[in-house]
Formats: C-alpha cells, structure tokens, sequence
C-alpha cells in the first residue's frame, strides 16, 4: 500500500510540476510578445527606450 501511495504521490508532483512549467512558458512568451511590441511601436524622438528603468 505504501509503495502504491507514494507512486502515487511522485505522478501528482510530476503532473504538477509539468503543469507549472507549461503555464510558465506561456508567460514567458506573453512577455517577450510585449516587450517586441513596445520595442517596435516605442515613441518617436525618444532616447529609443519605451521603458523608463
């Protein structure tokens, strides 16, 4: 029963885990699509930053 439960409990920290990383590279992505429309809509006759740090 033991070994059975912690099998068990190894799949939910896996799916969980794999879960997180999923979610964490659709923000990833999320941020890098923002950061290249800020780059390439930034305003004119600025210092060429968007950002202000």
């Amino acid at each position: 029963m033991v070994p059975l439960l912690l099998v068990l409990l190894l799949v939910l920290i896996l799916f969980g885990a794999g879960f997180a990383m999923e979610v964490l590279w659709w923000v990833a992505l999320a941020v890098l699509v923002l950061w290249l429309v800020g780059f390439v809509a930034r305003p004119k006759g600025s210092s060429g930053r968007w950002y202000r740090w």
